[in-house]
């Protein structure tokens, strides 16, 4: 009986590159989409769609009720003719100035003392950042309260010095005065704690290096500290301008804008009336809801603009 040989199993060539393994698609990764889509969603309803729904208002006329009507780029072309608007613009810049730079010089020797302290550190990061946690409206009540014309702690101080009275919330420098102290006072202990966190990142060799060669405390501080917290200057400034010239809370509660009575919104020639709360005053006060959409554009170019102006001028001084 013939036998059938044995086949033969192929030589294995050990230098073939293996078959490529199956792309996994979006399918095999649902669960991990199902995850984090969560946040997507609530960004989607709550921070893409009005931001949309508000360009999109803005080229209407609209009083909340009624019917839509279109209005193209007729409510941008009185935006910039509007003498309110540009009131606002000024209101604001003028108060932001007179916060933003004391309250940055305060937090940075804040910030240059509690990283030299040597006990009780922790506490006095706590007393400084609580200012900023705090109820901006029970905040502005106090304000008013100190600033009071007939009954304020800072006029009393002034006629226990000799000095006369200022009436506060009344005069237009006043208010920008007033308001511009109770935004220091809330800010200037959240920016210490991100100057001492920029501080602590400086190699202490710099300064030992620096005191071995016999530089003051002056020099160290300007060649050294200054130019290594640069970045950290850059975003306080940025992060300052955004929330200044949104101010909105602060000339609300002090000045107690009534809704029913526009003519004296922001106090006396409209002097503390901010962008926001012009913004707030025609939108709500006024159902004018696409005239405020275009108002709310206008701020957000003015926030930019000043912010990279801000920006490259940090930035030129860093290459200089």
């Amino acid at each position: 009986m013939a036998t059938v040989p044995a086949l033969e199993k192929p030589p294995v060539d050990l230098a073939a590159p293996p078959a490529p393994a199956r792309k996994k698609g979006w399918r095999d990764h649902w669960h991990l989409y199902a995850a984090i889509s969560p946040f997507y969603l609530i960004f989607l309803g709550f921070g893409l769609f009005p931001v949309g729904f508000s360009l999109y208002l803005s080229f209407h006329r609209w009083d909340g009720l009624g019917p839509m009507e279109w209005a193209g780029l007729s409510q941008y072309q009185y935006l910039l003719s509007d003498g309110d608007f540009w009131n606002s613009i000024g209101n604001t810049v003028i108060i932001w100035a007179l916060a933003t730079f004391p309250m940055i010089f305060l937090a940075m020797v804040t910030a240059v003392m509690l990283n030299s302290a040597v006990r009780l550190k922790s506490v006095y990061r706590v007393a400084y950042f609580l200012p900023n946690v705090t109820s901006v409206v029970a905040i502005a009540i106090v304000f008013g309260s100190i600033f009071s014309t007939n009954f304020g702690l800072v006029n009393s101080v002034l006629q226990a010095v000799g000095l006369d009275q200022v009436a506060w919330l009344n005069t237009p420098w006043g208010i920008k005065v007033t308001i511009a102290t109770l935004m220091t006072w809330q800010w200037t202990g959240y920016n210490a704690i991100i100057f001492l966190a920029g501080l602590q990142t400086i190699p202490s060799d710099l300064y030992e290096a620096a005191r071995m060669d016999g530089a003051n405390p002056v020099q160290t501080f300007f060649r050294i500290t200054l130019p290594l917290l640069r970045p950290t200057l850059l975003f306080v400034l940025v992060v300052s301008t955004v929330t200044g010239l949104q101010s909105f809370s602060e000339p609300q509660v002090l000045l107690q804008t009534s809704s029913n009575d526009s003519t004296f919104a922001g106090g006396p020639g409209h002097s503390g009336q901010t962008m926001v709360l012009y913004f707030f005053q025609q939108t709500f006060d006024n159902n004018d809801f696409g005239y405020g959409a275009a108002v709310a554009w206008g701020i957000f170019l003015v926030v930019v603009l000043f912010s990279i102006i801000n920006w490259r001028l940090v930035q030129r001084r860093g290459e200089d």
